[in-house]
C-alpha cells in the first residue's frame, strides 16, 4: 500500500516558496504521492445567504493542473487530483492539461475526478449543474480516446470533436482515472468506468456498503473488481499519531492500494508545522527517508 499526503490547500497560503518546501519535505520523508483538492471559485456568504458549504470565497485553493506543472520540476512524487470537478471543465482542455502533467511527471500522475457540490462555481464556469453526472460519463470516455488515439471524431450528446487530437501524447496511454464517489449512483459509475476510487467513509459498515456497490457494478460491466485501486484518507491530530497508524493499518487490512495523510484542520499555523507533523507520521509508519 502506497502512503501519500494531502496538499494542505486551505492553509498553505500563496507563497510559492512554501509550496515548494512542502512538496520537497514530504518527498524527503518518504511519502509516495501528493494529492490536491480542486475548487476554482469560492462563494461569498454575504451574497449567498444561508451558505453552509465547507469552503467560501476566503478559502485558499491552488489550481491543481498549474500547481502540478510547478511541482513536477521540484519533486518526483506521483501527483494526484483528488478530485478535479470534471463536469464544470472543458473535456478537451482537461485532456490536454492532464497529458502535459503526465509528460512532466514521467507518467506519475493520476487524474481523480468527481461531480462537486458547488452550483455557484458551475454557474460561473458556464456549465450546467443538474446533469453533471451523465455528462461526466461521456467526458471520461472521451478523455481516454484523446489520450490513446492520434485523431478523434466524437459526436455525443454533450461533446463534439471532429478529426482532432492531442500532441504530444501522454506517457500513460490512457492516464488512470479515479473517481470520488459517495452516492449510490456515483458508486455504480465508479465501478463501471474508474481505474480506482476514493471512498468517503473509513473502514467499517459504510465502506463495506460502498465497496459492494462498486464491485457489483464492475462485474455487471464485465470488469474485474480486483483491478480497481482504492485510496483511503486519514487525518492527523496533535497527540494522536499512534491512532493514525492504527487507521492506516485498517486501510491496509481492507485492501486499500493507497492512503493519504491529511494534516489540515489540526490547528497548524505554518508550512513548517505541517512538515514537522508529517515527519512524526513518517517515523511512526516506518517510511524510508
Amino acid at each position: 500500500m502506497k502512503i501519500g499526503v494531502v496538499f494542505p490547500q486551505t492553509e498553505i497560503g500563496a507563497d510559492s516558496a512554501a509550496v515548494r518546501a512542502y512538496a520537497i519535505g514530504a518527498q524527503n520523508f518518504g511519502f509516495a504521492h501528493l494529492l490536491a483538492y480542486d475548487h476554482v471559485l469560492g462563494a461569498d456568504p454575504g451574497v449567498h445567504r444561508g451558505w453552509n458549504g465547507p469552503y467560501d470565497v476566503h478559502t485558499t485553493f491552488h489550481e491543481p493542473m498549474v500547481l502540478f506543472g510547478y511541482l513536477a520540476a521540484v519533486t518526483s512524487m506521483e501527483l494526484v487530483t483528488g478530485i478535479v470537478i470534471l463536469p464544470q471543465r472543458q473535456t478537451a482542455l482537461v485532456a490536454k492539461q492532464a497529458a502535459e502533467v503526465d509528460i512532466l511527471t514521467h507518467g506519475k500522475f493520476r487524474l481523480g475526478v468527481g461531480l462537486g457540490w458547488n452550483s455557484v462555481e458551475y454557474e460561473a464556469l458556464g456549465k450546467q449543474f443538474s446533469n453533471r453526472g451523465v455528462r461526466m460519463t461521456e467526458q471520461v470516455m472521451l478523455l481516454r480516446r484523446l489520450w490513446t488515439e492520434t485523431t478523434v471524431t466524437h459526436a455525443g450528446e454533450y461533446e463534439q470533436v471532429t478529426g482532432a487530437g492531442l500532441a504530444p501524447a501522454p506517457v500513460q496511454r490512457p492516464i488512470p482515472v479515479w473517481f470520488g464517489a459517495s452516492s449510490e449512483r456515483a458508486l455504480r459509475r465508479a465501478g463501471q468506468l474508474a481505474d480506482g476510487w476514493f471512498p468517503q467513509a473509513p473502514p467499517g459498515p459504510k465502506l463495506d456498503w460502498a465497496r459492494s456497490i462498486v464491485e457489483r457494478s464492475a462485474l455487471e460491466n464485465g470488469r474485474d473488481p480486483a483491478t480497481l485501486g482504492m485510496e483511503g484518507r486519514v487525518s492527523w491530530k496533535p497527540g494522536q499519531t499512534q491512532q493514525l497508524v492504527s487507521q492506516v493499518n485498517q486501510w491496509r487490512e481492507v485492501g486499500a492500494t493507497h492512503v493519504s495523510v491529511n494534516t489540515m484542520g489540526a490547528g497548524l499555523g505554518s508550512v513548517q508545522a505541517h512538515l514537522e507533523s508529517l515527519q512524526e507520521v513518517a517515523e511512526a509508519l516506518g517510511l524510508n527517508f
